[in-house]
């Protein structure tokens, strides 16, 4: 972006007494350090202050147990499912985002807005004047069963929120699985190939499903293998109960090779960590770019929906 546009977007009205009056009275229910932050905006326009004075309004929403949650800004807490915000709350929090921060924020624009990076990212652009990224979609269980080769009981993934530069997944170890019988004896715990399991199908799921521009055709799903990992580390153990965020960053992605970076979190706590997972994938090869992959396979002949195993 050239300086002409970063000025522009940036540029800021003097703010008078009566209007920093209004806006300490919008913000009586947020922290001391969200009201000084959003008057701070309002004088200078500095993109630095836009986490705060939104972590400040989110907060000041959300129940009090749930306000720790947002001291570690996690950028993938969604504001749904992880911080019980509804969806009127979440209009009240954009409406006191746009009243605050002196912007607009359209009602399609907010279906995209999950979670606390989606929020800040896209606020973030919306004040600068960058180009707002494309929106993360959110795939539940039903769709994540509906394209994925893997199915239950040893699939890994019971939601999911996938955009160009990352996948997120949530699993929930319930102490039913299969596996656990015997991993181990009166001691269940997750082992951590089935960690790296989740992650490489985490990973399968981006590829049928970014719309990545790397991606030059729609991915066969009868053609991914796991081809390796490198650089694994476990650094907690999970046992029943357990609720998992596992992530995924493609590092280089050149057909017929995906690499990727993954991650799984339990709460705050890095559980594991892998810094390569390798896939190899093919392309459908009889149909249009742009026809999803989960239509693309049902038109290949032969498709029954399953991988072959490396």
């Amino acid at each position: 972006m050239s300086d002409e546009v970063l000025q522009t977007a940036n540029a800021v009205e003097a703010l008078t007494p009566e209007e920093e009056g209004l806006l300490r009275d919008a913000l009586k229910r947020c922290s001391p350090a969200t009201i000084d932050a959003a008057i701070e905006f309002r004088r200078t326009g500095a993109p630095e202050l836009i986490p705060p004075v939104v972590l400040g309004i989110v907060e000041r929403f959300i129940e009090p147990d749930q306000r720790p949650r947002l001291k570690h800004a996690d950028p993938n807490l969604r504001i749904i499912e992880d911080l019980g915000v509804d969806s009127l709350t979440l209009m009240e929090v954009v409406l006191l985002v746009e009243e605050s921060l002196k912007i607009t924020i359209k009602n399609d624009e907010l279906r995209n807005l999950r979670t606390i990076g989606d929020i800040q990212t896209f606020i973030d652009c919306k004040v600068t004047g960058k180009p707002v990224p494309t929106p993360t979609r959110f795939l539940p269980i039903e769709r994540i069963a509906e394209v994925m080769p893997v199915q239950p009981p040893f699939l890994f993934l019971q939601d999911a929120s996938v955009n160009s530069a990352l996948a997120t997944g949530h699993y929930k170890v319930s102490g039913s699985e299969f596996f656990l019988q015997g991993h181990f004896k009166d001691n269940p715990v997750l082992p951590a190939s089935i960690m790296l399991e989740a992650l490489g199908q985490l990973a399968v799921l981006y590829l049928l499903e970014s719309g990545s521009s790397e991606l030059t055709a729609p991915v066969d799903a009868r053609q991914v293998y796991f081809t390796g990992a490198d650089g694994i580390r476990c650094h907690r153990i999970v046992r029943p109960g357990d609720a998992l965020l596992l992530s995924v960053r493609p590092k280089r992605m050149k057909m017929p090779l995906a690499v990727f970076e993954g991650t799984i979190k339990v709460g705050t706590e890095k559980a594991a960590f892998a810094e390569e997972i390798t896939l190899a994938f093919g392309y459908v090869s009889d149909v249009p770019v742009g026809v999803p992959s989960a239509v693309a396979a049902a038109h290949k002949p032969g498709t029954n929906g399953t991988i072959p195993h490396a």
